[in-house]
């Protein structure tokens, strides 16, 4: 008779990625880390609640984006209670790299590019999700890869302006902490979180295709230096060869 890998091992709560309904734990299912949620306690026997995890599991469990915390299961855990099982994504979360100053270029290009898409996803999808905070930002501990974590419950035919608007909000205010913590700073990124957090909604982007944009044209505007520049450094060249200075040639 051979030994069988345990279906639950290692399971650890984790106060500290607690979220407002949930808590969240790690643990090991047949020898694979994996994360789960469940509801807290005061809220696990109430059927609202109840209702609203098995909503959670269901619009979220097609989702698929690599930087979206990805749903495989949701099951009954022995001592825990009903759980949405996802992949495995312990690391550090961008309030604790904000809290100790270890945010770097690499952690602001990812708020940049990964998270920018990840938003675009959601909206795409039409999810409500909770306020985007440093909280549910993690940087994965092996790869470093960022993962949204609390990615919400509820889809509808269409998102309002005032959600996508908040989404902008939201955005622009990770990506200022973001900056205050890092030791660098950039102008353009700025601007753009100044915009994303102007206290008119009239005066922010949009939608977050527009803020995708507008990050990107940041890239052009630096490929298109670079190119101007050498033209004018060819331009300048090609005077010089035709003007009366120029070395002449050898034989003359």
């Amino acid at each position: 008779m051979t030994n069988q890998t345990p279906r639950w091992t290692e399971i650890e709560h984790l106060p500290e990625w607690d979220e407002e309904f949930y808590h969240i734990y790690t643990a090991k299912k047949f020898g694979k880390w994996v994360m789960i949620k469940t509801l807290r306690p005061e809220y696990a026997e109430v059927p609202r609640y109840q209702a609203m995890i098995e909503q959670e599991f269901d619009v979220r469990y097609s989702l698929a984006h690599p930087n979206i915390i990805m749903i495989n299961d949701f099951e009954d855990i022995p001592g825990i209670g009903r759980c949405i099982v996802t992949d495995d994504v312990y690391g550090d979360s961008l309030a604790k790299l904000i809290k100790e100053k270890r945010v770097t270029r690499k952690h602001v290009e990812q708020l940049r590019h990964q998270l920018v898409n990840a938003l675009e996803y959601i909206q795409s999808q039409h999810i409500v999700h909770p306020q985007l905070k440093p909280e549910n930002i993690i940087f994965t501990e092996n790869i470093g890869n960022l993962k949204l974590i609390d990615v919400g419950y509820e889809q509808r035919p269409s998102l309002s302006h005032q959600s996508t608007s908040d989404d902008i909000y939201n955005y622009g205010a990770v990506l200022n902490a973001a900056l205050d913590a890092a030791d660098f700073d950039d102008p353009t990124l700025r601007h753009i979180a100044s915009k994303c957090t102007d206290s008119n909604p009239r005066h922010r982007y949009n939608n977050m295709q527009e803020v995708h944009l507008a990050l990107e044209n940041r890239r052009n505007k630096s490929l298109y230096g670079i190119i101007i520049g050498f033209l004018i450094v060819m331009a300048l060249l090609c005077l010089w060869l035709l003007s009366p200075y120029a070395p002449k040639p050898i034989g003359d």
